[in-house]
């Protein structure tokens, strides 16, 4: 047992525990977000979904992937192989590593569960901006595959993919600038800590969440998480009435699958970083009375529960707006960005500003 405890408290052994439950998270919700996408979209649609293979059609899932292993893989003509093989797998990571800097719930004050009293596979002071860097590579990824494919849809579906990330990611960043102004950190945890306080300092049934401190960076920063993750109604690189499917119309099989678990992967990380800058994180009004009364097990237990709760609220949403809403047309995608969401943004920034200054003059601190 004393030897147990030893190799538990090494440093590396407790990285590679947590990296491997993270990943395990990451990668055992997909299959979940699947089945449930289908489940919603057929209570949309008046049907039932999946329901024949296993209780509730669960086993469908292990279906799919069997056929998807099954299916033949081929590559196309004239086409860079090497790119053409790592574009699946550049789209894929960084939903996956984005979510090892997203703080998942308290530890209890248990140091092995997570540093800082907050529990992460990774605990950086910068979390926020190493986040946003590492998830805008998977715009490479669609941009390769659509370019080595050597075809005049997947072309079409990368150039998309390109323009369209880059101009919501303005967006993205604005709504951020915005958010720092008002919490003036990088660090997630902290972002959280603050929201844990009650709203205008005494009010406990009053979350004092960045969605209620600021509900138009929350605005802007939900519609550039749906054009980021290149969801519906945002869907104009794989758009299948105009181009087939986009940039991976010449993927079969796993290399599919391989984009699909990066969408789906990216909608997740989406929602837990909404979650963990706007929806307080593990946070709820009132739990602070019960967390110094509980062991540190049952009290990350009952964080995490919250946390991916919110979570999945957010991620139902995105299934929400998808089959509720139309695809738009090119033109309107960009002037959406260019010319509503970027003004807004500006006015965003200048408006949390003035706000600042005015708290700043008036009360003597800022935030």
């Amino acid at each position: 047992m004393d030897l147990l405890l030893v190799i538990l408290q090494n440093f590396y052994v407790i990285i590679a525990i947590k990296m491997a439950v993270g990943l395990g998270l990451s990668m055992g919700t997909v299959p979940v977000m699947v089945w449930m996408e289908r489940k919603v979209s057929a209570r949309f649609q008046f049907r039932r979904g999946p329901n024949r293979v296993g209780p509730f059609g669960l086993f469908q899932l292990i279906a799919d992937s069997v056929k998807l292993l099954m299916k033949e893989d081929f590559l196309p003509r004239n086409t860079d192989r090497l790119i053409f093989l790592a574009a699946p797998i550049m789209a894929f990571l960084p939903g996956v590593l984005s979510f090892a800097l997203i703080p998942i719930g308290s530890s209890g004050g248990n140091d092995i569960v997570g540093a800082g009293g907050v529990m992460a596979i990774s605990y950086i002071s910068m979390g926020l901006l190493v986040m946003m860097a590492v998830s805008s590579v998977a715009a490479y990824g669609i941009a390769f595959a659509g370019w080595a494919s050597n075809n005049q849809f997947s072309l079409l579906g990368g150039i998309r993919s390109s323009a369209q990330l880059i101009s919501y990611e303005i967006v993205m960043g604005m709504s951020i600038i915005a958010l720092l102004m008002m919490t003036g950190t990088l660090n997630m945890s902290e972002i959280v800590q603050q929201q844990a306080q009650p709203l205008f300092g005494g009010i406990w049934l009053i979350p004092s969440w960045n969605i209620i401190r600021q509900p138009l960076t929350f605005i802007l920063f939900m519609v550039a998480a749906f054009a980021e993750t290149n969801r519906a109604p945002f869907d104009l690189p794989e758009a299948e009435q105009e181009l087939v499917g986009g940039y991976h119309t010449e993927y079969t099989g796993m290399r599919y699958a391989w984009f699909m678990n990066g969408e789906y992967a990216a909608m997740f990380t989406m929602s837990a970083i909404l979650t963990t800058l706007f929806l307080g994180g593990w946070t709820f009004p009132g739990l602070e009375f019960l967390i110094p009364h509980l062991p540190w097990y049952l009290t990350a237990l009952l964080t995490f529960g919250i946390f991916f709760a919110k979570v999945a609220f957010l991620v139902f949403m995105f299934m929400w707006v998808r089959w509720t809403l139309p695809r738009f047309r090119w033109d309107q995608l960009m002037k959406l960005g260019w010319n509503t969401l970027i003004p807004l943004g500006l006015v965003n920034i200048v408006g949390t500003a003035l706000f600042l200054e005015y708290v700043a003059s008036n009360f003597g601190f800022g935030g």
